[in-house]
C-alpha cells in the first residue's frame, strides 16, 4: 500500500512539473479596454522586417481580454492593435502583462503592469509623438510660407532632440533592455531620430549593438543591430579620417537611387557612378539656401569633372514646374523623387535635415557624409 502511495504521489508530482513547465514557457496579455463594445482587438509580433497577427477577440461591454502566446526565444516587441491605435510592449520572459485603457485614447493613456521595460515603451512612445506632432504643425507652418527654412530647419531639429533626450536616459541606464532597443529605433516619416551617420548618436548605436550582442548573440535583433552599429561606425571614422590608403580598404558600398531626370528618364546612380567620384545632393530648389549651394557646387563640378567628378542631385521639391525650371540650367544629372519630404529612397540614407550630401569615391564606396559645404573641395580632391 506504501508503494502504490509513493507511486502515485511520484506521478502526480511528474504531472504537476510537467504543467508547470508548459505554463513557464508562455507569457499572458490580459486587461480591460473601456468603450470598445463590439470593436475587434488584435495581438500582433513586430518583428525586424514585418509585423505579424497571433489573435484577436471581440470586446464586449465589459471590455476583458486575455491572450496566451509562446514566450519568445529571444526578447521581442509586441502591440495591442485597436482600430488604427496601437499600444506597443516587450516580452522579455514569461510575464503576465496587464493592460488598462479607453477605446478613445488607447494609444496614449493606456496603463500597464507587470513590465518595466513596457512601462518605459509607453514613456518613449509619448514622447515620440510629442516630436511627431510638433514636427507636423511646423511642416505644415512650413508648405503654408508662414515660416521661413531656416526656423523650420532649427525647429524640426529642436523637436527632434527633445526626443532623443527622453531616449537617451533608456538607452544609456540600460543599453541590454528591449526599452533601449525600442527608443534607438523610432521614427518620424520613416526616418530614425537617430542618426547613423552622426559620430553622438552612433554612440547610442554601439552601446546597444555591443549590449544585445552579449546578452543575446543569437537573436535576429542583435545581428540586424550589430551590422547597423558597423556600418555606422565605419563612416563615421572616414569622416574623420579620409586619406587614399584609408579609401582604399572601405567596402561600404552606396544604397542604389532610381529616379526620373528632366526627360522623365530613369537615371540609376549605379549605372553613372562606375569609376566616378560622386557626390549625392538631396535639396530643394525652393529653400533660401539652394541657389548658394549650387554656386558652390558649380564651382566644383567646373574644377573636378574632367578628373571624374560628378553630382547625382535629388530634388525633394513638391513643384514640379518650378524644379524643371532650375534643374534646366544645371550641368549636372538632376532627378527628382516625387514622394517629396515622404521619400523612402532619403529615408534609406537617413536624410533628417536639408541639405544632405554624401560622397562616394571611384569603387562605390560610401566615404562620407558631408557636415561642411566648406570641406567639400578638400573631400573630393582626397577622393579624387
Amino acid at each position: 500500500m506504501k508503494q502504490k502511495t509513493a507511486h502515485l504521489l511520484i506521478t502526480l508530482g511528474l504531472i504537476m512539473l510537467f504543467f508547470n513547465a508548459c505554463s513557464h514557457t508562455d507569457f499572458t496579455v490580459k486587461g480591460i479596454v473601456s468603450g470598445a463594445d463590439g470593436q475587434t482587438m488584435y495581438l500582433e509580433n513586430v518583428g525586424v522586417s514585418s509585423v505579424t497577427t497571433l489573435d484577436s477577440v471581440k470586446l464586449n461591454a465589459a471590455g476583458k481580454f486575455n491572450f496566451t502566446q509562446p514566450r519568445p526565444e529571444y526578447p521581442d516587441f509586441y502591440r495591442l492593435r485597436l482600430n488604427n491605435q496601437l499600444i506597443n510592449f516587450a516580452i522579455d520572459s514569461t510575464e503576465t502583462i496587464t493592460f488598462s485603457a479607453d477605446a478613445g485614447t488607447f494609444a496614449t493613456s493606456y496603463s500597464v503592469e507587470g513590465s518595466d521595460n513596457s512601462k518605459a515603451i509607453k514613456v518613449i512612445t509619448l514622447a515620440q509623438l510629442d516630436a511627431n506632432q510638433a514636427i507636423g504643425r511646423l511642416r505644415k507652418e512650413y508648405e503654408s510660407k508662414l515660416i521661413p527654412d531656416t526656423t523650420y530647419r532649427s525647429q524640426v531639429l529642436e523637436a527632434a532632440e527633445a526626443y532623443k533626450e527622453v531616449a537617451r536616459k533608456y538607452i544609456y541606464a540600460a543599453p541590454m533592455s528591449t526599452a533601449a532597443y525600442f527608443a534607438l529605433f523610432q521614427q518620424i516619416d520613416g526616418l530614425l531620430f537617430f542618426d547613423l551617420y552622426d559620430k553622438n548618436d552612433s554612440k547610442a548605436y554601439g552601446a546597444v549593438a555591443t549590449s544585445f550582442d552579449f546578452n543575446y548573440p543569437e537573436s535576429p535583433r542583435s545581428k540586424h543591430l550589430h551590422n547597423l552599429a558597423l556600418q555606422s561606425i565605419k563612416v563615421i571614422r572616414q569622416q574623420r579620417v579620409l586619406d587614399e590608403d584609408e579609401v582604399n580598404i572601405q567596402e561600404i558600398s552606396y544604397l542604389d537611387i532610381s529616379l526620373p531626370d528632366l526627360r522623365g528618364n530613369v537615371v540609376k546612380l549605379s549605372s553613372v557612378a562606375e569609376d566616378k567620384t560622386v557626390l549625392i545632393n538631396f535639396t530643394t530648389y525652393q529653400s533660401e539656401w539652394s541657389a548658394p549651394l549650387n554656386m558652390d557646387l558649380a564651382g566644383l563640378y567646373e574644377k573636378y569633372n574632367s578628373r571624374g567628378f560628378i553630382i547625382y542631385q535629388v530634388s525633394l521639391d513638391t513643384d514640379t514646374h518650378f524644379w524643371k525650371n532650375v534643374a534646366s540650367n544645371l550641368p549636372w544629372i538632376c532627378v527628382r523623387d516625387p514622394e517629396s519630404v515622404y521619400s523612402q529612397i532619403a529615408a534609406m540614407y537617413n536624410v533628417r535635415q536639408l541639405p544632405a550630401l554624401f560622397l562616394l569615391d571611384k569603387k562605390g564606396n560610401l566615404v562620407k557624409r558631408i557636415e561642411d559645404v566648406n570641406t567639400l573641395d578638400e573631400d573630393i580632391r582626397k577622393a579624387l
